[in-house]
């Protein structure tokens, strides 16, 4: 096992090529430096050290050492701050699951704001859709989940709160056959065009498909911007975000249609659980409960203005 005093015997010698130097450097007497030398050399029991030169050069086999020694003294110093990092209560990482719906761009400031704090926490940002997001977090893949659409389920020590409503708009292609029918449109006029549907993340084999009506066709995509990409070039129908696709209406490259049977607005869910609290995860939901932030990520950006 190789002490700390080993390491940066090792190092000071690599980088000076001198005994002197590297007694200096390390603020001993080169004879101190040089006894240590032999130390490592006779406890390894092998030529560390080319000494037939005025300047003194590794060996391979000390060329191999000093390599090692100094990526174990970057181990030691990263351990070092994990360990402090840990028990001045930040995690060690802090993994967050969004909702598809959320746009990552939304997070860019709060991730930025985080960073200052330079807490040394590894954040990993995913996204999952539907109930996904909230499997995730049951399944232990998330640390905290953020814009998870639907009532929360039953999960252990789950802690939540309301994050904004989202409004929804049934919007179809301005060349799409259901652009000129009569309004309110019934279920059945529906039913008989392809619906464009995000496919869900959830594994369990129960998935629901939502905004589908029994028997209609539909198209699965991976994501909302996929979803409005497709309903605008006349591929099918369905509800999308009304302010994600405001300027598309506006401009007339959606059509909004009444409907018979309207959709209700959905709730957006912060959800984490309370057996995993530390200072990031506070820091965080501190950061999800400020209005700005929640109306950002709540609405979205319109990439279409």
């Amino acid at each position: 096992m190789l002490s700390t005093e080993d390491l940066a015997l090792l190092e000071a010698i690599r980088e000076s090529g001198s005994l002197s130097k590297a007694a200096a450097r390390l603020g001993k007497a080169p004879s101190t430096v040089s006894h240590a030398a032999r130390q490592l050399e006779s406890r390894f029991d092998a030529l560390l050290f080319d000494r037939s030169r005025y300047r003194l050069r590794l060996t391979p086999a000390g060329q191999l050492l000093a390599l090692e020694a100094a990526r174990l003294t970057l181990d030691v110093s990263r351990l070092t701050r994990r360990v402090k990092q840990i028990a001045g209560g930040w995690e060690d990482r802090l993994c967050i699951v969004t909702d598809e719906i959320m746009e990552f761009e939304t997070l860019l400031p709060v991730i930025k704001a985080f960073d200052r704090l330079q807490s040394g926490v590894t954040l990993r940002i995913t996204h999952e859709m539907l109930g996904g997001t909230w499997e995730a977090l049951r399944d232990g893949r998330a640390d905290l989940v953020v814009g998870a659409t639907n009532e929360p389920p039953v999960i252990a020590k789950l802690r939540w709160f309301e994050l904004g409503v989202i409004e929804w708009v049934f919007a179809v292609a301005p060349g799409h056959p259901l652009a000129r029918a009569k309004e309110p449109l019934e279920p059945e006029a529906v039913a008989a065009h392809r619906a464009i549907m995000v496919a869900d993340s959830s594994r369990r084999p129960d998935v629901r498909s939502y905004g589908v009506l029994g028997g209609q066709a539909a198209l699965a995509v991976p994501g909302m911007l996929a979803k409005i990409h497709a309903q605008r070039e006349g591929l099918g129908v369905g509800w999308l975000p009304r302010e994600r696709v405001r300027s598309l209406l506006k401009s007339g490259a959606l059509v909004e249609k009444r409907m018979a049977d309207p959709r209700e607005p959905n709730t957006l869910y912060v959800a984490w659980r309370g057996d995993h609290e530390g200072r990031a995860l506070a820091w965080w939901l501190d950061q999800l409960r400020q209005p700005r932030l929640t109306a950002r990520l709540v609405n979205g950006l319109d990439r279409f203005a």
